[in-house]
């Protein structure tokens, strides 16, 4: 670490600012849970700021009622502490809220809530990283430190597409972040706009709940089973892959779902050209999982419709030519990174907030940046990045902070609100 001069310390010090002596962690989700566990394993100190006032904001305040684990528990599970034994193979959205709460209170996990980051730099002249923030408690502050953990993960911002005449719609128009369960929308016409995984869900939910829904598919789009002969798909290829080449087991995963789904071009589903596990390691595209709405599709209670041109008062107006009256649109549109936006001077994440440098070297950059969540692995993905960090900056820490943190700390006590150890 480099040793500041009074003077510089003068500078770099406001008088709202702390000293952290360790990394400051971005983010109270699953995955800043993760490494805050695994540092505290390895004795390594920090602090962690989230802008909302509680642990997994997405899941607890953004996810529907339905809401399961797409895979089965034991591919969800966060470092050093398995689900319990009697959760269901793929938990319910309550039970992974209550695991995650579980699991930061057994690593004495204690975020700043309603820290908003609006900006973070790292010094070059003082080898610091410098992380502003606002919250309605505390006012404006600075932390600084040697290390930054970005856990902000890919799903921190709504997508929501420009499409023309969206804002003159005269129904309800919803991101999926805000649905909840299809009660609202009995015996209305509804479009949800994405196939995704909760595009298809959500459509089943407002099937199951007495409304109409329609659903765009505008590209091709991978749709395999969730289990193949009560196997989990996923674990199914996660073992071929150990085995086998990747092309090889896309040919047996795109067989498996005809065989048991069939042919769903009828429906208006097309399979892309690359296989579902190439589509997913290159461009992170994520195959979906029926849980049930191809049986809805089939007897149409739900309608696949192509893409939207563009929307009236009352209807949309789609790619093919005709038209639908409708009373609600759920744009299941996903989410993206937002670390363009406050992450600065560095280009280890690109124009899109994912790492530049690809899985599985995309955890560290330089001058003592770390990233977690960006995987697009799903929960497996960041735990396995969360232990490697953790493990990183563990011996990164001993080595450098215990002779020279009680410097540091000393000629910036005056100036600093507090230390944190």
């Amino acid at each position: 670490m480099v040793l500041l001069s009074s003077d510089r310390m003068d500078s770099l010090f406001s008088p709202r600012c702390v000293w952290v002596n360790g990394p400051i962690i971005i983010g109270a989700g699953p995955s800043g849970l993760a490494v805050g566990a695994s540092l505290r394993e390895q004795g390594v100190p920090y602090v962690m700021l989230e802008r909302e006032d509680c642990i997994a904001s997405l899941w607890q305040k953004r996810t529907y009622n339905r809401l399961k684990l797409h895979l089965p528990k034991q591919f969800c599970q966060l470092p050093r502490m398995p689900f319990p034994a009697d959760y269901p193979e793929y938990p319910t959205r309550r039970q992974f809220i209550d695991y995650l709460e579980d699991y930061a209170a057994a690593f004495h996990v204690k975020p700043e809530f309603g820290s908003t980051v609006q900006s973070a730099r790292y010094d070059e002249t003082s080898g610091l990283w410098r992380v502003h923030s606002s919250s309605a408690k505390s006012g404006e502050m600075e932390y600084i430190g040697r290390w930054l953990v970005v856990a902000t993960g890919e799903n921190a911002e709504n997508v929501v597409p420009d499409i023309p005449g969206l804002d003159g719609f005269a129904g309800e128009v919803a991101h999926v972040s805000e649905y909840k369960s299809g009660d609202r929308y009995k015996g209305k016409r509804v479009l949800v706009v994405g196939c995704g995984n909760s595009g298809m869900e959500v459509s089943l939910d407002l099937c199951d709940h007495g409304a109409l829904p329609s659903m765009v598919v505008r590209d091709a789009v991978h749709v395999l089973p969730r289990e193949v002969m009560g196997k989990s798909t996923f674990e199914l290829a996660t073992l071929l892959m150990a085995w086998l080449p990747l092309w090889f087991v896309d040919k047996v995963m795109v067989f498996l779902s005809w065989l048991i789904l069939g042919n769903l071009a009828g429906f208006g589903i097309r399979r892309p050209a690359i296989g579902p596990l190439t589509l997913k390691n290159k461009y992170g595209k994520t195959p979906v999982l029926d849980t049930g709405a191809l049986a809805k599709i089939r007897s149409g209670d739900i309608t696949v419709v192509p893409g939207v041109s563009r929307f009236t008062k009352s209807r949309a107006e789609l790619s093919d030519g005709t038209a639908l009256d409708l009373d609600a649109v759920v744009m299941a549109t996903g989410y993206r990174s937002n670390v363009p936006q406050w992450l600065q001077g560095t280009d280890f994440f690109g124009k899109d907030g994912y790492p530049t440098t690809g899985f599985p070297n995309g955890w560290k950059g330089k001058s003592g940046l770390y990233s977690v969540g960006f995987t697009r692995r799903g929960l497996s993905g960041a735990s396995a990045d969360a232990v490697r960090i953790a493990k990183d900056l563990g011996q990164v820490w001993r080595e450098e902070t215990k002779p020279t943190t009680k410097r540091a700390a000393g000629a910036c006590h005056r100036r600093c609100i507090s230390v944190i150890f």
